[in-house]
């Protein structure tokens, strides 16, 4: 008997935990007593899925709140066509967005090192990813500089507006502000992602509706007192400051070739353009479906920056006037809002609201950048690059800790060195950004040729000649990064020299890591880690799941195809999965000695749940993982099912014996369970995706539709002879039972028997006869 149903496909944001059994498992009647069996609890790093909308939040707390300073930083370099620039970034972005979606599409973990680690080494991957970290370590100082910014112009204004004589230090004061914010963020990480992706969906939540009031503000203003665009980006109107050349001062390229000049614009520019990375990092937390809530996420990312960034440059050029602007290259946005049509009055609480607001936004964007390099060092630390001391779990979070102290660390560094100033940063920035962008694209070029297999998604505006394909679309992309990271290797000094200094010590630090943890005989880097501590017995409430789970039965990480199946077929918000590696012992280890942890939970059984955390995060699902010894494997599996009051129980095929041959064993050690005897359902899959089906049990058996038709033909006979008596279809049932149970003790058992064999060989025959034909 088979069968296979679809169901909806949610998820529950929980940790995924695992309970390694230290005996037997125990019946429910059994007492916990001082002598009782016990279970250590193993927690891996935290896998808590969230929604798109919250993966968007967390990706535009970064690209969002480069809109209160991205413009003005390009003015401040190329003139009044910067906004025209930003506008060019916010459309190369969604470009780049689409890169990363297919390197997704092919990895769930498909940042930037593992994706140019498969398609050209490793040599090159911690080059791109060594190029990246620079990035995340000036992205959170410069959010944080910007914010102290803000709320150091409206303080002061405040203080002005008061007839204070006094004035705070902007500099110091935006360096402290940003200290503060880092460390506050650096908390709610080491808490866990859900953590701060729940306030980075709240901050998005109010930055909406300032973002609102402002477009609506800007567009009545601009209808009272006219308005002209920015001058589009030529030869003539590009105005070049002394620091936006580099190198290139002493030619007269920039001058005289129109295309190096556009280019050393949009390098002035990708400030706004910073945060991609982290959907390839969040994207291992985004709920089922995976792929399509990142595509989701990516449209929201791409709509609002678009809006808010590019918009917010274009009327700070059109509403603020010329001989004032340059003051407010600090804090544009609150320059906007003291320059709106309206009373003194109500655009000083415009400003106040701005000010607020951006506080919120730039400090969600230092917490974006936690999140995405403690994600780039944890796939670096899986490859065997970095020890695993570092991805080593919060003991009670969980929580990849170590990471996020090293990155932390180096960000409230940069922040003091730069002592705040954010033309510094900013000129800093973009050499990491722009190299890791182009080592992507290139990256996902390669292996569109090196691994030319189907994708889920694949970037737009593909040739195809004969059976070869030309991937135009993801060429002239990677082509205009290439571009982009060249002009700026000689643009900017500043981020050249200290870009390079930077990637050449962590690609350094990589190297030398590298051998020494190799040296060390860490052969299992890529497996993740668990921390083990001592728990409660194995219930419901210890493992975290509500009764009526789903109990998965896994032994072979190379065979996990039914655990593929449950995944992909079970809605976890409604119902949660159990998944269970049985340890069998031999009676001599099974008496009084406690066993030790590394005697249950070896090797063997982290490969296990790495594998099967690894299909976890590919649905978008939570499973609860968890290891149990036993000397027999069904009285183990059944005693298990028991306990945690699972409603079914499903495993593969088993290498030994055939499915009625196991479902005959599980039917027998079901009847030797003590009492109360659960109610199961058991499901044995095969690698082709077929299902047999069982019921442990007293249970209404499942009538074929030939079975049911038959009975109603004995009930239409039977109802007519014995009226008026009335009849039920369950009265011929039972009678027909009966019957049967008498024939037996009447001494035709024997008769009985041979009749009923030779109806099974009937029924053999018949689905050998389907087969065939």
């Amino acid at each position: 008997m088979s069968r296979h149903s679809e169901r909806d496909s949610q998820i529950l944001a929980v940790i995924p935990c695992l309970f390694v059994k230290r005996e037997l498992i125990p019946s429910p009647q059994q007492k916990q007593t001082s002598g009782a069996p016990r279970v250590l609890v193993a927690t891996t790093a935290m896998l808590a899925f969230i929604s798109f909308w919250r993966a968007a939040a967390i990706v535009l707390n970064d690209m969002g709140s480069s809109a209160f300073y991205a413009g003005a930083i390009a003015e401040h370099f190329v003139g009044k066509a910067g906004p025209w620039f930003i506008l060019g970034i916010m459309l190369l972005a969604y470009a780049v967005r689409s890169v990363y979606i297919e390197s997704c599409s092919m990895f769930v973990r498909g940042g930037v090192y593992r994706v140019v680690k498969e398609a050209m080494g490793s040599t090159l991957a911690k080059f791109s990813v060594s190029a990246l970290m620079f990035d995340y370590i000036l992205t959170g100082p410069i959010s944080g500089v910007s914010a102290g910014l803000y709320l150091v112009g409206l303080l002061n204004e405040l203080l002005h507006y008061a007839h204070y004589q006094y004035v705070l230090p902007v500099n110091a004061t935006a360096a402290a502000f940003a200290i503060a914010v880092t460390i506050y963020f650096w908390w709610e990480n080491v808490k866990g992602i859900h953590e701060s992706s729940e306030k980075a969906l709240r901050i998005m939540y109010v930055t909406t509706v300032m973002v609102v009031i402002m477009l609506v503000w800007c567009i009545y203003t601009l209808a009272i007192r006219g308005a002209h665009l920015p001058p589009l980006p030529t030869l003539k109107t590009l105005t070049f400051s002394t620091d936006a050349l580099g190198w290139l001062r002493y030619t007269r390229l920039p001058y005289t070739i129109g295309l190096v000049g556009i280019l050393i614009g949009l390098g002035h520019s990708v400030l706004a353009m910073s945060g991609e990375e982290t959907m390839a990092q969040v994207y291992r937390e985004i709920e089922h479906p995976k792929l399509r809530n990142l595509e989701k996420a990516g449209f929201i990312i791409f709509v609002y920056s678009l809006i808010f960034t590019a918009g917010v440059a274009f009327f700070a050029v059109m509403i603020i006037p010329d001989n004032v602007r340059g003051n407010f290259f600090d804090n544009p946005i609150g320059g906007l809002a003291m320059y709106l049509t309206g009373p003194l009055l109500l655009r000083l609480a415009f400003r106040a609201f701005v000010v607020i607001v951006g506080v919120l936004m730039l400090a969600g964007a230092v917490n974006t950048a936690i999140v995405g390099s403690n994600g780039v060092l944890n796939r670096v630390s899986e490859d065997g690059i970095l020890p695993d001391w570092f991805r080593r779990p919060h003991r009670r979070f969980g929580t990849s800790y170590r990471i996020l102290n090293l990155v932390v660390g180096l960000q409230l560094l940069t922040i003091v060195l730069s002592g705040g100033n954010i033309f510094i940063l900013g000129e800093a920035y973009a050499f990491g950004v722009m190299w890791s962008f182009a080592m992507k694209g290139l990256a996902v070029l390669v292996l569109r040729y090196k691994q030319p297999g189907q994708r889920e998604f694949r970037v737009p505006l593909n040739l195809k000649i004969g059976s070869v394909e030309i991937p135009l679309g993801l060429g002239l992309i990677t082509l205009v990064l290439v571009a982009l990271c060249v002009v700026n290797l000689f643009t900017k000094e500043v981020a050249t020299i200290s870009g390079v200094a930077f990637t050449i010590v962590f690609f350094t630090v990589f190297e030398l890591s590298e051998k020494i943890t190799r040296k060390r005989g860490a052969a299992h880097a890529e497996l993740d880690q668990f921390n083990l501590e001592a728990g409660a017995a194995l219930n419901p409430e210890a493992v975290g799941v509500r009764p009526g789970n789903v109990l998965v039965m896994v032994r072979n990480y190379n065979t996990l195809y039914h655990l593929s199946s449950i995944l992909c077929r079970t809605n976890t918000q409604k119902q949660d999965i159990t998944v269970l590696h049985l340890r069998l012992l031999g009676r001599a280890a099974s008496g009084e000695h406690e066993l030790e942890a590394e005697q249950l939970f070896s090797h063997e059984e982290q490969e296990l749940f790495t594998r099967s955390l690894s299909l976890a995060e590919k649905s978008g699902k939570t499973v609860h993982l968890a290891v149990a010894p036993a000397t027999e494997k069904w009285d183990g599996i059944l005693r298990a099912a028991q306990n945690l009051k699972s409603s079914a129980v499903v495993l593969g095929l088993s290498p030994r014996r055939s499915v009625p041959e196991e479902a005959r064993i599980a039917g027998l050690a079901w009847e030797a369970l003590p009492e109360p005897k659960p109610h199961l359902t058991l499901e044995i899959h095969s690698p082709g995706g077929q299902e047999h089906v069982f019921y442990l049990g007293p249970h209404a058996p499942h009538l074929t539709p030939k079975e049911i038709d038959l009975l109603h033909k004995l009930w239409l006979e039977f109802s007519c002879d014995v009226a008026p008596e009335e009849l039920h279809h369950r009265d011929v049932v039972h009678f027909a039972l009966n019957e049967l149970a008498r024939e037996t003790r009447n001494g035709s058992r024997e008769e009985v028997l041979e009749r009923l064999r030779e109806h099974l060989r009937e029924i053999r025959a018949r689905r050998a006869s389907v087969s065939q034909n």
